[in-house]
């Protein structure tokens, strides 16, 4: 009980701290949620509650580094992604340059519609085509259903086509 009124007395500046961290207003509400479940989660009970802040500020960065390397690790993945489309397209035949060009604009297309989906419908994403997981494999490793994933996946999806499509009719105006 003590951690919740905790919580609630400290958000203001705690969500300033994570802004100053992270510096991606839409990323506060994430992390801030990640401290919030850290401190309901705690075994050992605080004793001392004056000591309650600076505890809840020690959980606030150490969540903002989590996030800043889940960042890290995403844009790692999509850069190489990248290379490896952009490397094999390199080696078709100079005689199919017209593919070649379609086929590398295609890819930096669904690379910056990617880049726009929210980071959770990205990840799912990445994570059954780049890194080839299958449903259930990613059920497990997420901790949710294969009903959850397969619903999660096709939203997503769907999001990718209206980002592209929207993307298409753009270049055509």
């Amino acid at each position: 009980m003590v951690l919740d009124r905790s919580i609630v007395q400290h958000q203001r500046w705690l969500r300033q701290i994570i802004l100053a961290r992270v510096g991606e207003p839409q990323a506060t509400d994430e992390i801030f949620q990640e401290v919030a479940a850290q401190a309901l989660l705690q075994k050992s009970p605080l004793l001392d509650e004056s000591k309650t802040s600076a505890w809840l500020y020690r959980v606030a960065v150490r969540q903002c580094l989590l996030y800043r390397r889940k960042c890290g690790r995403q844009r790692r993945l999509l850069r190489r992604y990248g290379d490896e489309q952009t490397q094999t397209a390199q080696q078709l035949d100079a005689q199919d340059a017209l593919h070649w060009l379609l086929k590398t604009e295609r890819h930096e297309h669904v690379r910056a519609a990617v880049l726009q989906l929210p980071a959770q419908d990205a990840e799912l994403l990445l994570l059954k085509y780049a890194e080839g997981w299958r449903y259930q494999h990613m059920a497990q490793k997420l901790g949710l259903s294969i009903t959850t994933i397969e619903a999660r996946l096709h939203r997503a999806r769907a999001r990718l086509r209206k980002l592209l499509q929207e993307k298409e009719d753009h270049h055509e105006a």
